[in-house]
């Protein structure tokens, strides 16, 4: 008789009558954004150079590169500013129709990534690279530093702006906030603004190139489930 009593008690346990309703939830995203100057600037900086012989391609690649390191030392560019990202050495093939390829000579590459950190002087650095044997530029592309204080008034208001958010929702519906349950942030805090970021000076006279900053913006994507009641 006891067992009966205990399994009528279980399955009165595993009744819909007695299951709790599951909590009212709400889940809402924003996209919270704060525009900034940038104080640095990362370039891309390259040496091409091509000879019949491999040996003769890259010494003179050597040579140039090694002149383009020196100005960006002499320009005030700190060590740790100055990286290698990429070096390689390509044969060069002539072909035709219906024939074998033909060595031509081989083409030697060797590329630096540069962060400057003055950017009133960047058209000045960047003139300087050309003019010591660069003849590759790319970027610059402009970021902060030190981002963490910015961002943290981001996410500042994203969290007001979501509380109020689900505030008006919680109203409109006849509950209240009981509680926060998670909060997520997904995001790729840089994002700059379309412009042109460097354009060569077309006058007659000496000048740097013009590098215009501009501002940059840094958003988050923020995300908050609240449980209501």
């Amino acid at each position: 008789m006891k067992k009966m009593l205990a399994a009528a008690l279980a399955l009165a346990a595993l009744s819909p009558l007695h299951a709790q309703a599951a909590p009212a939830t709400l889940t809402l995203s924003t996209e919270a954004r704060l525009s900034a100057v940038p104080d640095v600037a990362d370039i891309g900086a390259g040496v091409v150079t091509s000879a019949k012989d491999a040996n003769a391609a890259m010494t003179e690649n050597a040579s140039r590169m090694s002149a383009v390191i020196a100005a960006l030392r002499k320009s005030g560019v700190a060590e740790r500013d100055i990286q290698t990202s990429g070096l390689n050495l390509q044969p060069q093939y002539r072909y035709g129709n219906n024939v074998p390829p033909v060595l031509t000579g081989y083409q030697a590459n060797n590329r630096v990534s540069v962060t400057l950190r003055d950017l009133k002087g960047a058209g000045r650095i960047i003139d300087t690279l050309v003019a010591q044997g660069a003849n590759q530029i790319d970027g610059p592309t402009f970021r902060v530093d030190k981002p963490e204080a910015l961002l943290d008034q981001v996410r500042q208001q994203a969290i007001k702006t979501l509380r109020a958010r689900a505030d008006l929702y919680a109203t409109a519906a006849g509950l209240r906030i009981k509680r926060i349950t998670a909060i997520a942030e997904n995001n790729n805090p840089f994002t700059p603004r379309p412009q042109p970021m460097m354009a060569m000076a077309m006058r007659a006279e000496k000048a740097d190139s013009p590098v215009a900053p501009g501002e940059i913006d840094l958003s988050l994507n923020v995300s908050m489930t609240f449980e209501l009641e």
